[in-house]
């Protein structure tokens, strides 16, 4: 193992695809037989049956509920399709399960969800992992009953909406921040987008705007609005009892004239900005304008795989735990070289800022040059979450995840009721972040994540020949993703409430907006049509009936 050494290069969007094993060991191989180089690359259409697709799901829900709101019951059966491989849908299965009943409070559950082993093309991680599935049909569910008991579909999510101490169906407290009642106020109270957006000061149709696009299919015609709401919840981090660590190794020294610090993990960075975090963090915590973020590899121990939404969490834990280790040897050496001459270097609540050692109360003690000077300080620590464990397969019971994530959406969408065409004009979204470490970050992750989810709702789907089992739609011609003339406008509006187990009291944040925006729009179709749609993605033979 020691011989072999793996660099990471910069990679585009995983999503859950990566997580896999495709041609990662077959490349190596071949290198050591042929003693050369070796260059494997998939084209769109190998892709499609090379890496794991999302588990398609049926799920069966009945929900009870008091003629004042309060919800008495839930029972559901979740059956997740593996593939031929069954690959990670174990966990899949356990996040479905476990998350099953939404971010509602619900004393009385029986919920049951197997995942099978089938000759359909293999399924694996995606974005959302078996939490997508899920909220899509409790929240249909939960518009549902609002109608059945004439209540605002909003306030009825709002009066059962868990929060901080909540104990979830699995017997697990909710010890951190929960607001859900908040996020659903805050995204029904943005003022809606202004109607018939098509029509021009000069009299003239934008189609752009319009059900169809570019394709000319419409000039307004027949187009209904509608409006949705759904609300979700997503665990972060490895849960189950998985030992869920990252490493990160941190050096400060002196180097032309000036202290630089260097950050080494081996994270993959695959467009989540990590690596943009964990300079950060280090100038945060070491108080240096200069750091290098050295290119990720198997140099360094592991820092686990870029998935549910857990490496500002863990990794940037990791580098927050280095640094804080880095700077202790340096405030050592500092009281070696110059404790006797200022009592000050004796006391708690040293900090380095501004490349200075400075007391709590902003006095210099030394420069960090002086401190170092030819000396050098590296440590290189693994940084664990809190303990987890793994659920009662029988009782479903257990403390499984270290941490939620909640998200919340209001579509906007225009619908032509007569050729079955939709046009999502706005997606707001709120979501608790905890610590909005890097802001523009933060909003993309929350802006990609809500398209994915679009894209689920009306576009994505895999189509498999019954009797052959093989992909029918391999290429972007066919298999249809949003592209900037899809996607709306995503205002995000974000609550920064800290986890107090977290580092900076970050949540994961990445996957919770693809969970509700897909139920959000699906609602806001419904809401135009008056169909109940209980599948994505919605066609336009669904909404035509032919």
């Amino acid at each position: 193992e020691e011989k072999v050494r793996m660099t990471m290069a910069g990679v585009g969007g995983a999503f859950g695809g990566r997580e896999d094993i495709s041609m990662q060991i077959l490349a190596p191989v071949l290198a050591l037989r042929t003693g050369k180089p070796v260059k494997m690359v998939y084209n769109r259409f190998e892709s499609f049956f090379g890496h794991v697709h999302r588990h398609p799901a049926k799920l069966r829900y009945e929900h009870g509920a008091t003629r004042e709101g309060k919800l008495t019951h839930m029972k559901c059966r979740i059956v997740l399709d593996g593939g031929a491989y069954a690959s990670s849908t174990a966990s899949v299965v356990g996040n479905a399960a476990s998350l099953a009943v939404g971010p509602y409070v619900v004393d009385d559950v029986d919920i049951e969800a197997i995942g099978l082993y089938t000759n359909n093309p293999p399924c694996g991680a995606m974005r959302g992992f078996g939490a997508v599935q899920a909220c899509f049909a409790y929240e249909a569910q939960m518009d549902k009953l609002a109608a059945k008991l004439d209540m605002d579909p909003v306030e009825f999510r709002r009066l059962n909406a868990m929060e901080q101490g909540t104990i979830m169906p699995t017997g697990q407290r909710v010890d951190h921040p929960a607001p859900v009642a908040e996020l659903l106020r805050r995204v029904k109270d943005r003022p809606l987008p202004p109607r018939r957006q098509w029509e021009t000061s000069d009299g003239e149709t934008d189609v752009r705007a319009l059900p169809g696009g570019l394709s000319n299919t419409t000039h307004g015609e027949g187009i209904v609005r509608g409006v949705g709401y759904a609300v979700g919840i997503k665990n972060v981090g490895f849960s189950e009892g998985f030992d869920d660590y990252s490493t990160a190794r941190v050096r400060l020294e002196v180097m032309g004239g000036e202290a630089v610090a260097m950050v080494h993990t081996a994270m993959a960075e695959v467009g989540q900005g990590g690596v943009t975090i964990h300079a950060q963090i280090a100038r945060t915590e070491l108080g240096v304008d200069r750091v290098t973020i050295h290119p990720a590899d198997t140099q360094v121990g592991s820092a686990g795989s870029t998935s549910a939404g857990r490496q500002t969490y863990m990794t940037g834990g990791s580098v927050k735990n280095s640094c804080e280790l880095v700077r202790e040897k340096v405030l050592e050496i500092g009281r070696r070289k110059f404790g006797a001459g200022h009592p000050a270097w004796a006391g708690a609540g040293l900090r380095l800022a501004g490349g200075k050692v400075v007391t709590e109360d902003g006095e210099v003690l030394a420069a960090v040059t002086d401190v170092l000077g030819d000396e050098a300080v590296e440590v290189e620590a693994e940084w664990r979450h809190r303990p987890t464990e793994a659920f009662d397969l029988v009782t479903g019971q257990g403390n499984g995840h270290v941490q939620y994530s909640f998200a919340a959406h209001r579509a906007v969408v225009e619908v032509d009721t007569e050729l079955g065409l939709v046009k999502v004009v706005e997606l707001a979204c709120a979501q608790d972040v905890g610590k909005a470490i890097n802001p523009l970050s933060v909003v993309g992750q929350i802006q990609g994540g809500t398209t994915q989810g679009l894209g689920v709702a009306v576009m994505e789907e895999i189509i498999v020949d019954p009797k052959t089992a093989k992909v029918r739609n391999p290429s972007f011609t066919d298999y249809l993703i949003p592209t900037i003339l899809d996607t709306p406008t995503i205002p995000v509006d974000y609550l920064e409430l800290a986890d107090p187990n977290a580092p900076y009291g970050v949540h994961g944040i990445g996957e919770a907006p693809t969970l509700s925006s897909t139920p959000a729009v699906v609602a806001a179709i419904r809401d135009a049509t008056g169909l109940a749609l209980d599948r994505t993605p919605i066609r336009p033979e669904h909404l035509t009936g032919l």
